[in-house]
């Protein structure tokens, strides 16, 4: 069978040991892992972005007021309050006590020097006066009669003292004629001295039964009167004051309570300006005359007493008024004025922790150079407290100025201040600027203390 095709019967592949792998599968393994780590890497970052996303959607932001800095005057000033009163005032009082009789003046009245202005009972002083009148009468008599019975005493000694020479006298009778004599003398003596005690009484009686009438002691206008008719006047332990009397309403005073603080800015001889409530509109001009040093303190509070001429020529001021004073040490005009609100900020710790500065926990970088130190110090300071730290002049501040959309610290000098702006005395500020006055959380249209122009700015 020669010429029948001949088939092959293939033999099937063996097949590779368990565990050994060809070089296809060897080359699909990497490939797959490679995929799962992409797809892992991923879902891992988009699961930190929305993380992010909702965290930072949560993280409330911070509203920046902020406020210009710029050019104008400043005004510094001391402001105190006082009582306007008459440069002389004379209370009028009595000396004797009774009741009044009589008033000849009344408020308001212009009385001359020595014009009677009250009368009191003088009845009882009149019979004092009388009385003593009596006794100076009885006491020349009684002189008269001691002068008597000493010339006749006189008499007999030199008769005794005779009739003693020719012995027709004895001793004893000579020794008390002279005795009877010296003894007449000095009842003389005694009766001179009661006439002169008498003469006294009458004249302090009549010095008493004066002062009945109650005189002005200055030309003025009576600004109080305290006694009416028929009143008791009692001045036995103090004279009683019945009127008090300005002596020139047309040159008063003002004395004003300034603060132990501000009492060092204060000299002799300044210009001050005043007003008063009864003219509201109307500012009044003075001098200082007098800065007292007698220092008054009520409830641990330490003032000194300004005192203040004032010309009054139209009488509009009257005593008794209060006055609120301006004591103006020192004025520059086109100076730099930054806002004080801008001098009191200190930057939160979130706001730190945003600039990079430090975290949301207080704990602030350390600073480094100039500016940086400026930075720290102000840092470190709880919001809202005033004045400068401790390690910096008080005339060296710290500033917060908004470069673009970042505030940043700027170290500053100030000059002087009116109590709402201060003057930058050196510093890298230009008008314009907006320095940082506040920061708190919110949103949009929070209200806010920037000046007119300034929008709050979210950061």
């Amino acid at each position: 069978m020669s010429g029948a095709p001949v088939h092959e019967i293939a033999q099937p592949e063996a097949e590779p040991p368990r565990g050994a792998r060809g070089p296809t599968a060897a080359r699909k393994r990497p490939r797959r892992t490679v995929r799962l780590v992409v797809a892992a890497l991923v879902l891992l970052a988009l699961a930190a972005g929305v993380f992010s996303w909702r965290t930072a959607a949560r993280r409330p932001k911070l509203q920046l007021d902020s406020v210009s800095v710029d050019r104008g005057r400043i005004v510094a000033k001391v402001t105190a309050t006082g009582t306007l009163s008459a440069i002389v005032t004379v209370q009028v009082g009595s000396q004797v006590s009774g009741s009044v009789a009589a008033l000849h003046a009344d408020y308001n009245s212009r009385v001359r020097k020595g014009q009677l202005i009250a009368k009191i009972d003088p009845a009882l002083f009149e019979a004092t006066v009388e009385q003593a009148r009596a006794n100076l009468v009885a006491g020349q008599g009684n002189l008269a009669k001691a002068k008597a019975q000493a010339v006749d005493a006189r008499r007999q000694a030199k008769r005794n003292e005779e009739l003693a020479r020719e012995k027709l006298v004895a001793q004893a009778d000579y020794d008390t004629s002279q005795a009877n004599a010296d003894a007449a003398d000095a009842a003389v003596l005694a009766a001179q001295g009661s006439l002169a005690q008498a003469a006294a009484a009458l004249h302090q009686a009549q010095v008493n039964l004066a002062y009945t009438n109650i005189v002005s002691p200055t030309d003025g206008v009576v600004i109080s009167r305290n006694v009416d008719v028929g009143q008791t006047v009692a001045a036995s332990l103090q004279a009683p004051t019945l009127f008090v009397i300005a002596e020139d309403l047309s040159k008063m005073q003002v004395d004003t309570s300034v603060a132990e603080a501000d009492v060092g800015r204060l000299r002799d001889g300044m210009q001050v300006t005043f007003t008063v409530d009864a003219y509201p509109a109307e500012t009044f001009r003075g001098i200082v005359r007098q800065i007292r040093n007698a220092a008054q303190t009520v409830q641990n509070v330490v003032t000194y007493d300004a005192v203040i001429d004032v010309s009054n020529p139209e009488l509009k001021l009257r005593p008794g008024m209060t006055a609120n004073v301006t004591f103006v040490y020192a004025e520059k005009d086109d100076v730099l004025r930054v806002p004080n609100a801008a001098l009191r900020f200190r930057p939160p710790p979130e706001l730190m922790a945003r600039l990079g500065q430090g975290d949301a926990k207080g704990n602030h970088a350390a600073a480094r150079g100039p500016d940086a130190a400026g930075t720290r110090g102000a840092a470190a300071t709880p919001a809202g407290r005033t004045g400068a730290s401790r390690s910096e002049a008080p005339d060296r501040r710290t500033v917060w100025v908004l470069r673009g959309e970042r505030p940043g610290p700027v170290r500053i000098r100030t000059g002087i201040s009116d109590g709402s702006v201060t003057e930058v005395v050196e510093g890298a500020l230009e008008p314009g600027d907006a320095v940082v006055t506040d920061a708190s959380g919110g949103a949009p249209g929070t209200p806010g203390g920037g000046s007119a122009g300034m929008r709050p700015r979210l950061f």
